[in-house]
């Protein structure tokens, strides 16, 4: 994270603060010292933190979950959404869940009654089972998601890869080459029958120089001899 960029911000005319850690597309993940960070920040804003949780333990290399609830000072300004799409594998059952502050969860429920798609009892009742069971096979996932990393980031070694600490994606910085990401992901999807997206839109000015290669659902077979073809 960039801490100083961070620190520039005005504080006054923001109202919420929504994270992700890991991040989508990047798989960044916020350590001890960045969480503060980020922390003192939206107290400075006296603002809400809003934290999509949906991948916070698709973590690589032993990192641990660090919730910004358990920090000092903050649980009563903390907003936390969850979602079976990405941990739990459920992607199409759309079931997700919200956690905060009693008196901010009776105005969303107020508002979501009318705006989000109504849940079937089916889908509810296996994401709550999901929940509750003990063997859910998320470590399991995680295990094989972070060798498909290793074996995707050494494929494209000889590229500007960004290594991901979790989640399911990483970009590759294309300017290098003279592209951006629109061209370099044309290129790699009618030569090399890669499909990597165009970070265009994602966040800055200098999003668009990014590809984003997700891996969630490519067997290492697969993902070997990508590289060549990248």
């Amino acid at each position: 994270m960039d801490t100083d960029a961070l620190a520039k911000i005005d504080p006054e005319p923001v109202r919420a603060a929504l994270l992700m850690s890991p991040s989508m597309p990047t798989g960044a993940v916020f350590t001890s010292d960045e969480w503060e960070a980020l922390i003192e920040f939206c107290q400075r804003a006296d603002c809400w933190l809003i934290n999509n949780s949906a991948m916070e333990r698709i973590l690589f290399d032993d990192r641990q979950v660090l919730h910004p609830a358990s920090f000092f000072g903050v649980r009563d300004k903390v907003i936390t959404i969850g979602s079976a799409s990405k941990e739990y594998r459920m992607i199409g059952w759309r079931v997700g869940w919200i956690v905060g502050p009693a008196d901010i969860i009776a105005d969303i429920a107020r508002v979501s009654i009318s705006n989000v798609v109504c849940q079937t009892g089916i889908a509810m009742g296996a994401v709550a089972t999901a929940i509750i069971d003990p063997d859910d096979g998320i470590q399991e996932c995680v295990t094989e998601w972070q060798h498909r990393r290793d074996v995707l980031l050494d494929e494209v070694a000889d590229f500007n890869a960004i290594p991901p600490h979790g989640g399911w994606s990483f970009l590759v910085d294309v300017s290098p080459l003279g592209l951006d990401g629109p061209t370099a992901s044309r290129r790699l999807l009618e030569i090399g029958k890669i499909a990597a997206t165009p970070m265009v839109n994602w966040g800055s000015a200098t999003s668009s120089k990014f590809v984003r290669l997700v891996y969630s659902n490519e067997s290492v077979q697969r993902l070997r001899g990508s590289g060549q073809r990248f």
